[in-house]
């Protein structure tokens, strides 16, 4: 084990420093300890919420494949109009499927969260025959 870190960016950061000196990372490994979920609440889940959740993603993916249709077509005026309706379409689809999912779903889950894998702290695991170097040229590269 080359250290233990209290976050992650402080072991990304050794592991950058040690990359820019040349050092072969393929032998080295971030390990999370004592791994816990953590589900931050946003807010209420709402059919309003639903809708539009529902209508930014299904533009997203109308955008998209109107996108790559108009990759294999001649240009022509009506491509940019081609994108746009494929953009609503998509919209309109993804709300009716973002408020089919609500109804579904409703009262077991009436509320928007994000979710995060926190660990205690992180390690840099490396072969052993390989600490005293990676420790040398820690040394001759100080952080910036």
């Amino acid at each position: 084990m080359l250290g233990t870190y209290d976050t992650y960016l402080e072991a990304q950061s050794v592991v950058d420093r040690l990359s820019k000196a040349d050092f072969d990372v393929k032998k080295l490994s971030i390990v999370g300890n004592d791994l816990k979920t953590v589900e931050q609440v946003t807010g209420k889940l709402t059919w309003g919420r639903a809708s539009l959740a529902g209508a930014a993603t299904g533009a997203w993916l109308g955008l998209f494949l109107g996108l790559v249709i108009t990759l294999f077509t001649p240009p022509t005026p009506q491509t940019f109009g081609f994108v746009g309706a494929a953009l609503l379409i998509g919209a309109g689809f993804g709300m009716i499927f973002g408020i089919v999912s609500y109804a579904i779903t409703r009262r077991r889950r009436d509320f928007t969260s994000t979710h995060k894998v926190l660990a205690s702290n992180y390690q840099i695991i490396i072969d052993p025959q390989l600490t005293a170097k990676a420790q040398q040229t820690l040394q001759q590269h100080p952080a910036e």
